[in-house]
C-alpha cells in the first residue's frame, strides 16, 4: 500500500523518521510529506499561507528516505495529498510520532489527529499515533505498539480512524494496550499565568484537574497504551426550532 506519512512537530522531527522506517519495514511504500516548521495546536487549519495561490515545497531526506518538506499546515498537506500533490493518492494516512500525548479534549486542537480526521473525509483510512515526552524519548516503544494497528487498517474493509497514545517507556514496562473513550479533559491543558495590559502569558502543564478513570487520559498516565476509534465531525440528527428561532413571513 501506498501510505502518506506526515505530522505537526515537523520533517525533521525523529518522531516522523521511526514512523517512516515502521512503514517500509512493514512492506509498504512511504510517502513522506511534513510540514517545514512546527505546527502543534493548530488542528485542520489550512493557512495561513505565505502565497495564497502556491504551497512551496523543498525536496529533503528523512531516515534516507526522499521526503517533501512543505510550507503548510498538515491538514492541508493530508487535502493536497488527497489530490495527486505527491504523487498518485495514498492509500492511507499515518500520522506522527507526536512528541507529546493527543488524548481527551486535546484531540480538538491536535493537528497530529486532523491529519486522519481529514483522511477519513477522503475515504481513506488513518492512524494518529502521539507519545508522551520525556528525555529520552522511546520512539521503539509508539513504533512498535503501532505497527499491528497499521497491519489491521490496511487490511480492514472500512473507513476507520484510530488515535493512539503511548507512554513514554521501554516496551517491557509497558502495561498493554487498552481500547477507551476519550476523557472530557486531555493529559495536558494550557493555563494563564499572568496578565497584563499589553497580553496574557500562558503555560501548558501536565492536568491538574482530577482524571475520569477508564478513559483514554487517565490510562495513559497508568502506564497502559490507549487506542480510541474515531469519527470525522458531523450534524447531529436533532429537531431544532428553526422556525421559532426566524419565522417566514
Amino acid at each position: 500500500m501506498r501510505v502518506l506519512i506526515t505530522n505537526d512537530d515537523g520533517f525533521d522531527s525523529p518522531g516522523l523518521a521511526a514512523l517512516a522506517a515502521l512503514v517500509g519495514e512493514a512492506g509498504h511504500t512511504p510517502v513522506v510529506a511534513a510540514p517545514v516548521r512546527d505546527q502543534s495546536g493548530v488542528a485542520a487549519a489550512l493557512g495561513p499561507l505565505d502565497d495564497p495561490d502556491r504551497v512551496t515545497i523543498e525536496r529533503v531526506t528523512v531516515d534516507g528516505l526522499e521526503a517533501h518538506a512543505v510550507h503548510a499546515p498538515t491538514a492541508l498537506i493530508v487535502m493536497l495529498a488527497m489530490q495527486g500533490g505527491f504523487g498518485e493518492v495514498p492509500d492511507i494516512v499515518v500520522s506522527g510520532i507526536n512528541n507529546g500525548p493527543n488524548t481527551g479534549r486535546s484531540t480538538l486542537h491536535s493537528a497530529t489527529v486532523a491529519a486522519v480526521l481529514v483522511a477519513g473525509y477522503h475515504g481513506r483510512s488513518g492512524l494518529a499515533v502521539s507519545q508522551v515526552d520525556g528525555a529520552p524519548q522511546c520512539w521503539s516503544t509508539a513504533a512498535a505498539v503501532a505497527r499491528p494497528l497499521l497491519d489491521w487498517l490496511c487490511n480492514h474493509p472500512a473507513t476507520m480512524l484510530l488515535n493512539l497514545n503511548v507512554p513514554n517507556v521501554d516496551p517491557d514496562e509497558l502495561l498493554g494496550l487498552r481500547q477507551a473513550g476519550l476523557a472530557h479533559v486531555g493529559g495536558v491543558e494550557t493555563v494563564v499565568t499572568g496578565r497584563d495590559e499589553t497580553g496574557i502569558d500562558i503555560d501548558l502543564v501536565p492536568t491538574r484537574r482530577e482524571l475520569p478513570p477508564g478513559l483514554d487520559s487517565t490510562l495513559l498516565r497508568e502506564g497502559w497504551a490507549t487506542v480510541s476509534a474515531l469519527a470525522p465531525p458531523s450534524a447531529l440528527d436533532i429537531d431544532l426550532p428553526t422556525e421559532r428561532w426566524w419565522r417566514s413571513r
